[in-house]
């Protein structure tokens, strides 16, 4: 009877249905930071990092950019060639075989844009060629092809970095659609599971999680989104990953955790964000690749744990991609983790002080005589009586904080 009220008390209760929430998220599912920032009077900023603009730049304005670096390079020094050619005259005596031009064969500002793009690109035709006769144009051809080379490699460096972007490496590494709040070695977790779909592995995969969740000094500062670390494992090294099958990550909710005294109804009355974030480097490139994604309040599942989605074959191991974010029920109190500390200790403290003393009384019963034996059989039994009472009373105040039948047995 005992066992059985214990079996309800730590069975879920029945579950409600999910309310909707107004809570804008901070950071999207897909890791996209839900932020825009405005009123930026210093402009001037970004142009004096002129690269980094340009490479976060939307793919058409990037190519937009390409575009009229070239042709505007091209524009510009063609106008010069036609300026030498104009001043010296050399377009009135196009049909003098005794003039010397600047440029042979150029005839007007087509041909000088024309002559522009073979210079910086160095195609060189032959049609169109600079004489030794021109000093200025000497000039201006060492200058443009100086030019050209810095706007090519300024240019073709801001796309192959935009190219080869590792943060399109983050769609590959996916996060659990849920997190699950469960037991773990008899202690409260909260857990989520991480997976690379590729076979090029993260390289010194790490993870972090933060709780994001407005906040109220005692001074009366009120804190928007304020930003409190979940230890992931930090300090003893489990945060550092081996990613090459899924993996659930544990958030074991002690004393140092902000959802210590969290129940589950108080959890699912909060407000709050849970920011994961992957980091790792790109196996085949060497870059740095980062992957985000949150867990709103009714994104968090009491009492649920992952499904299995690791199997063994034929001598390999095979991931399951399908159940990659089921989740089951399993028995969870529904206490905080402190209520359930503090019943386990309540148990753990009333086994130690009944157990010895009743060894204690076996030891008297054989060394004593039978009405000594008798005595000792009256207090123990009057003992057992009040242990007795002391354990329900102790059963009484567990309200729904026992641990699981099984840890019990063991002890």
């Amino acid at each position: 009877m005992a066992m059985a009220q214990e079996n309800a008390a730590f069975s879920p209760g029945p579950e409600e249905p999910p309310r909707r929430r107004g809570r804008q998220r901070y950071v999207e599912k897909d890791g996209r930071c839900n932020v825009q920032q405005g009123n930026v009077r210093e402009t001037y900023r970004y142009l004096t990092d002129l690269f980094t603009t340009l490479v976060d730049l939307q793919w058409r304005l990037s190519l937009l950019f390409f575009v009229l670096a070239y042709a505007l390079t091209w524009l510009f020094f063609g106008a010069i060639w036609w300026l030498i050619a104009y001043g010296r005259g050399d377009l009135e005596h196009l049909e003098d075989t005794a003039w010397t031009p600047c440029v042979n064969n150029l005839n007007g500002f087509v041909a000088a844009f024309l002559f522009s793009i073979e210079t910086e690109t160095t195609i060189g035709y032959g049609h169109r060629v600079i004489t030794d006769q021109c000093p200025e144009g000497i000039v201006l051809l060492l200058l443009q092809a100086i030019l050209g080379s810095m706007v090519n490699a300024f240019m073709v460096g801001c796309m192959f970095v935009k190219i080869s972007q590792p943060n399109k490496r983050a769609a590959t590494l996916v996060f659990s659609s849920h997190a699950v709040v469960s037991l773990r070695d008899g202690r409260l977790c909260l857990m989520f599971r991480v997976g690379d779909l590729r076979s090029s592995h993260i390289v010194e995969a790490s993870i972090r999680a933060k709780l994001i969740r407005s906040r109220q000094t005692l001074e009366g500062e009120f804190i928007p989104l304020h930003q409190t670390d979940l230890s992931v494992g930090f300090d003893t090294g489990d945060d550092r990953l081996f990613l090459v099958s899924p993996l659930v990550i544990s958030h074991e909710i002690d004393a140092a955790s902000p959802f210590w005294e969290a129940s589950r109804r108080a959890l699912e009355r909060d407000d709050f964000e849970i920011v994961v974030i992957l980091e790792g480097m790109v196996e085949a490139t060497g870059m740095t690749c980062q992957a985000r994604s949150s867990y709103l309040v009714d994104e968090v599942l009491w009492g649920h744990r992952f499904t299995s989605v690791l199997t063994l074959e034929d001598g390999f191991y095979e991931v399951d991609y399908a159940s990659f974010h089921e989740t089951f029920e399993v028995p969870t109190p529904s206490c905080s983790a402190r209520e359930l500390a503090e019943a386990a200790a309540r148990l753990d403290a009333h086994l130690y002080w009944s157990i010895p003393s009743r060894l204690d009384e076996k030891v008297e019963e054989e060394g004593a005589g039978e009405g000594a034996g008798e005595e000792a059989g009256e207090e123990a039994g009057e003992e057992a009586g009040e242990g007795a009472g002391e354990g329900a009373g102790v059963d009484k105040e567990q309200n729904g904080c026992l641990p699981p039948p099984e840890s019990e047995s063991k002890v």
